[in-house]
């Protein structure tokens, strides 16, 4: 396994320009292919970004997955299902290259953590409940001054129950157990095409440090977006989505989306 590197934003590089020939893309969606919205349900598709994702995948021999916290039906839709490979939910859900899907089975515990959730979000203006079947979040970007609120119902939650406690930009979620995002990477590179290639995540929030991870254990490096001071296990670092779909294009020969 390749040794950790644990460093700030400010000490990390540009990424270089990738091998469509060695490297496998494990890319974020929120925060890293498209702007961090006030609600979830903001985001939509891009012209440029199915533009670059679609050559991307032609261009990488399909080494290509959208790896993200929202569902399969949620990234299909806004990515216009361009690429085949998809991890939902933090790896919860998955749909290999040749389209088989796998899914957790939902913890019998996330109803009462649901109910808690939407009756917080009902009674606080701002906050919002956002159910995904194996996982329930509540978002408080709308309401910051409820933060430790929030994250202390879901502390709780976590201690009462068999669920999973998962914080991340202005969102607490609580999942069934299973796959991170880590894990997501670890499936897909121990399937065609994924296999052999170096992997490369990239992603912005602390639930995408389990991907970095797992790229690094695979000989790869991480990507974090953003400009978070925080510690982290990338090695690189590019400022914003338009950032990154600009490295992208790089990694395409030069080839760009004209709108």
């Amino acid at each position: 396994m390749t040794a950790q590197i644990i460093a700030f934003p400010d000490a990390l590089t540009a990424p270089p320009v990738l091998s469509p020939e060695g490297d496998a893309l494990f890319l974020d969606l929120d925060g890293t292919l498209a702007p961090i919205m006030d609600r979830p349900d903001a985001v939509g598709p891009d012209p440029r970004r199915t533009f670059v994702l679609r050559r991307l995948v032609q261009r990488f021999d399909r080494r290509v997955a959208i790896v993200s916290g929202r569902t399969l039906k949620e990234i299909t839709a806004i990515t216009e299902n361009v690429v085949p490979a998809l991890a939902g939910v933090h790896g919860l859900e998955r749909r290999g290259v040749l389209g088989d899907h796998q899914a957790a089975v939902p913890d019998p515990d996330l109803a009462e953590a649901r109910e808690i959730f939407q009756n917080l979000a009902r009674s606080q203006p701002g906050l919002i409940c956002e159910d995904k079947g194996v996982s329930v979040g509540l978002h408080y970007r709308g309401c910051p001054a409820a933060c430790e609120a929030v994250r202390e119902a879901a502390r709780r939650l976590e201690a009462s129950t068999d669920l999973l406690l998962q914080e991340g930009d202005m969102v607490a979620e609580l999942r069934t157990r299973g796959d991170d995002k880590g894990g997501a990477v670890k499936r897909f590179m121990a399937e065609w095409p994924f296999q052999g290639a170096r992997p490369v995540f990239v992603g912005d929030d602390l639930t995408d440090e389990d991907g970095f991870l797992a790229a690094q254990a695979g000989g790869g490096f991480g990507v974090l977006v953003g400009p978070q001071r925080r510690v982290t296990v990338a090695r690189h670092r590019l400022e914003t989505p338009s950032a990154v779909l600009a490295w992208l294009e790089t990694c395409l020969g030069g080839d760009k989306w004209v709108g």
